[in-house]
């Protein structure tokens, strides 16, 4: 079970996460300035907070990556999903680390 407040090990993206990620493109391109061809979720790691924390490496194109935070509300409070923060120039090989 993982802890409350630590991130979870590596895992790879699901559909569910891939699916997390096509809601977030839009609110991505707007704050990056740019348009992705590209935004496929390749693995993810969660914290349990009041609700959830993902942090998902997203592939962008080319050897570019992003790192997405996405919190998503309890569903007591309507399980929306945020964009809270983001990490421009990554690549592959980078590890996902809290941000």
């Amino acid at each position: 079970m993982p802890m409350c407040g630590g991130l979870t090990e590596l895992k790879q993206a699901d559909e569910k996460v891939q699916l997390i990620c096509d809601q977030m493109k839009p609110h991505t391109e707007q704050k990056t300035g740019r348009n992705f061809g590209v935004f496929t979720a390749k693995s993810y790691k969660t914290q349990l907070v009041a609700g959830t924390n993902y942090f998902i490496k997203v592939h962008v194109g080319g050897d570019e990556c992003l790192h997405l935070r996405v919190y998503e509300k309890l569903p007591c409070y309507g399980g929306e999903l945020e964009l809270t923060s983001l990490q421009h120039s990554k690549s592959h090989n980078d590890d996902i680390e809290y941000f």
